[in-house]
């Protein structure tokens, strides 16, 4: 592919994932990087900490040959549409949003108006220190979904700028892509509070510490080991314990029984499709 020469990069946004790729992009944009915010305070501020320039909107629509769309992924759709009336005739700037659940199809309005569009998702959280998360872009996976080849190749190179990794997802499997890192990541912390009430129930002071070195190498093996990482009562087939388990959750933390019960037999379903030998019959009748 050949290096773009991107003149001058533009950000819709002035929050937490804004000031970070403002930080990590204001080296690559030869004329001032441009900010656009709706709150003059925040905007000044982002401004201020990344070096950008504060400008209104459609200054950065006309100025700008790259942009980068960081709004709520509610208010995306509407600020796209509003976008494309901004862009200058014979025009072609390359557009992308930084959403993880929608693909480069929500930006059609640009797309029509003369734009590249993509979606670039950084797979990682972001709590507002910049600094740190411009490291932690760093060799972190950026899902891309492009409206063409060259917007992909477009998109592939942002990423290079950020020091990522590009992995490309289909349009049609975007959905699919973000269910699997919510279900990874949001469901982990509920995960994690259900265990820590059951074992301040049990009478553990300080549940997160005794949790912590358990579940930290139980993450790293499953990384690293795939499913044969798992080990356990359900493993051996062993319908006593987990009746035991039942009982107790019954008894002690109810609210915790139905999570219980479907990762439960979520697991022995995946034992199932291994091929490991099926000795947990008698556990999935008291599943129920």
């Amino acid at each position: 592919m050949d290096t773009p020469a991107f003149q001058r990069i533009g950000i819709v946004g002035s929050g937490r994932v804004a000031r970070a790729l403002a930080l990590a992009l204001v080296p690559h944009s030869p004329m001032p990087l441009c900010l656009s915010g709706r709150m003059p305070e925040k905007l000044s501020v982002a401004a201020a900490q990344t070096g950008a320039l504060g400008v209104c909107i459609d200054d950065l629509a006309r100025d700008c040959d790259v942009i980068a769309i960081t709004v709520s992924d509610e208010a995306l759709a509407a600020v796209a549409a509003d976008l494309a009336t901004m862009i200058p005739e014979h025009r072609t700037p390359f557009v992308f949003h930084v959403s993880g659940s929608s693909g480069a199809a929500i930006l059609a309005p640009l797309r029509r108006a003369g734009a590249m569009t993509a979606a670039i998702h950084p797979a990682m959280t972001f709590t507002g220190d910049a600094e740190s998360e411009v490291g932690r872009m760093t060799t972190a996976r950026f899902a891309i979904t492009g409206d063409s080849r060259r917007a992909s190749e477009l998109a592939h190179h942002i990423v290079g700028l950020l020091g990522g990794v590009p992995v490309d997802v289909d349009e049609a499997r975007r959905p699919l892509y973000h269910a699997a890192l919510c279900h990874a990541s949001n469901h982990l912390v509920t995960l994690m509070t259900g265990a820590s009430h059951a074992l301040a129930e049990a009478g553990v002071d300080h549940p997160e510490e005794l949790l912590a070195p358990l579940v930290r190498a139980a993450l790293e093996n499953s990384l690293e080991r795939g499913f044969a990482a798992l080990s356990g009562p359900l493993l051996r087939g062993d319908h006593q314990t987990v009746e035991g388990h039942l009982m107790a959750l019954g008894s002690y933390c109810p609210d915790l029984l139905p999570a219980y019960r479907a990762m439960a037999l979520a697991t022995l379903d995946e034992l199932q499709r291994s091929g490991s030998p099926d000795a947990a019959s008698a556990i999935r009748r008291k599943l129920g």
